[in-house]
């Protein structure tokens, strides 16, 4: 099974390796991977380390774009594989990722996208946030449309969709913030649904300071609720139940930059 991976990259060197690294490590005798690293014309040393990954099945795009979700839409245009998905220059895959994605598109041919566990980690490698983690596990055994349209709980970095099913979905929107995986998501699975992958994380999320949601959660998850509503209708249960979601989150993302603050002012 040939897989497609778009990497949008800007400044991104102190975590690019890593990222490109876990990447290349997924290719193997029943895996094809095809790696776009879209770069948009970065000036911290991000070209020398991508320079030491390019060959016949990993290119490099460098031009100026309008954001993370711009250069994505131009990795998808090229995309040739089967399945394909986005790695963001500071996340990373899990050891045979790709391999247990395809297992799961074999076994279930009318997905049109797979998504599995995936931890939290900060700067350090270390994992960070277990209780969001198992809380967005908890609704795996549910999984379902109307599931998702109550809350997100499919971390993108762990998520790969069939380029068929994006075909009739379309790409991601660009006016979107930082919600536009879960939104792209939504529109998915109006085309064959999700399937879950069992087992040990498939991926890594970093989460630091200078991360689009540690930048903009607010911002993402009003965005969310929108997707929602759009999706299920204003005044559908789903969209009450996700507005709820969305004041408890936020509240406790407050919470806990709120403790954060205070421990470095004491420090």
């Amino acid at each position: 099974m040939k897989f497609s991976i778009i990497t949008p990259n800007f400044n991104g060197a102190r975590f690019l390796e890593t990222a490109l690294t876990s990447v290349a490590a997924q290719r193997g005798p029943d895996v094809e991977v095809e790696h776009w690293i879209m770069d948009g014309s970065s000036t911290d040393g991000s070209q020398e380390i991508i320079q030491r990954f390019l060959g016949p099945e990993t290119f490099l795009v460098t031009e100026p774009d309008r954001g993370p979700a711009d250069a994505i839409n131009k990795g998808l245009r090229r995309a040739t594989g089967d399945i394909v998905a986005w790695l963001n220059a500071d996340d990373r895959y899990h050891a045979q990722a790709l391999r247990r994605a395809a297992e799961i598109f074999t076994a279930q041919p009318c997905a049109a996208f797979v998504f599995g566990h995936c931890r939290i980690v900060n700067e350090g490698d270390a994992e960070i946030r277990r209780g969001i983690t198992r809380f967005k596990e908890m609704f795996f055994p549910c999984s379902s449309r109307f599931t998702f349209q109550c809350i997100n709980y499919v971390s993108q970095p762990a998520m790969f969709f069939r380029r068929t099913a994006m075909a009739r979905a379309g790409f991601l929107r660009t006016d979107l913030k930082a919600a536009w995986d879960y939104e792209f998501m939504l529109r998915l699975w109006h085309h064959g649904g999700a399937a879950c992958a069992p087992g040990a994380p498939l991926a890594d999320f970093r989460w630091h300071p200078g991360s689009i949601s540690g930048q903009t959660f607010r911002r993402q998850f009003r965005e969310e609720w929108e997707a929602a509503v759009a999706d299920a209708g204003r005044y559908s249960l789903q969209a009450l139940i996700h507005l709820g979601v969305r004041f408890g989150i936020v509240g406790s993302y407050k919470l806990m930059a709120a403790i954060r603050s205070k421990g470095t002012a004491c420090a």
